[in-house]
């Protein structure tokens, strides 16, 4: 099978789990006290996309953020309960500069990852996807005829497309996939299933959606094949505790 070659581009950050135990309540406020046990950091946002593909053992490169953002989460280590994320770093991301200088067509496909953090404007989106052989999207912007007109398929919740469903073409409907949660997606009007399954945390879902799709994609040339596929890389990590990545060898 073919072994394509990917470029990530999009918004980067690291997503720091602190787990701990809770054994009793806070005197001073209504709140648990935790005793932390264990640190695990793993890249995330378009971060989480390139480990996704790297553990699908195919090359890929990523245009990323050199400012660090962090997101660090404070978990009950017994039953994953997340208390508190405190978010820091994103106000300081400069946005991305020399896209004319960047052959995006060395690659099978380009992955855009964007996060809104600010490495992304609109007319960014639409430049990579000018000069792009294929392009696969996963924005937090609103989706719009413009920037979105070029992209190959658009990987979007059902919260986001409710926010632009009213106002885009038929042509961007065609080749935009709604992730469902634990319903799986719909595209073009088919539904696609997924395994019932026992959720410890979906945190990263969408990004190995994401990867699983542009890969099997590229390596099908099928986007029937490329969903089942990427429904099951995303059921595979939200059994898992934490920012997890796809183990292709229990696909």
């Amino acid at each position: 099978m073919k072994k394509p070659k990917i470029l990530v581009v999009g918004d980067s950050c690291m997503d720091v789990y602190i787990y701990g135990k809770c054994l009793r309540m806070c005197p001073d406020a209504p709140v648990p006290v935790m005793v932390p046990t264990e640190t695990i950091t793993y890249p995330g946002m378009a971060g989480n996309v390139v480990r996704n593909i790297e553990a699908l053992e195919v090359e890929v490169t990523s245009l990323t953020n050199e400012e660090q953002i962090y997101k660090t989460r404070y978990v009950d280590s017994k039953t994953n309960h997340m208390f508190v994320r405190i978010d820091t770093g994103e106000e300081h991301i400069a946005r991305v500069k020399n896209l004319d200088t960047i052959n995006f067509k060395a690659f099978d496909a380009v992955i855009i990852s964007d996060y809104c953090k600010g490495f992304l404007e609109e007319e960014d989106i639409a430049y990579i996807a000018e000069n792009s052989y294929r392009t696969f999207l996963d924005t937090k912007k609103v989706i719009n005829n413009i920037f979105a007109d070029k992209i190959s398929y658009i990987k979007i919740n059902e919260n986001e497309f409710a926010k632009c469903r009213g106002h885009i073409s038929q042509k961007i409907l065609a080749k935009t996939i709604v992730t469902l949660s634990s319903q799986g997606c719909i595209h073009d009007g088919q539904i696609y299933s997924v395994q019932k399954v026992d959720v410890k945390d979906n945190t990263g879902a969408g990004d190995t959606f994401l990867a699983g799709l542009a890969v099997k994609f590229c390596q099908t040339g099928d986007i029937t094949k490329a969903i089942n596929y990427a429904n099951k890389c995303a059921t595979y990590v939200v059994q898992r505790k934490g920012t997890t990545v796809v183990n292709p060898k229990e696909i």
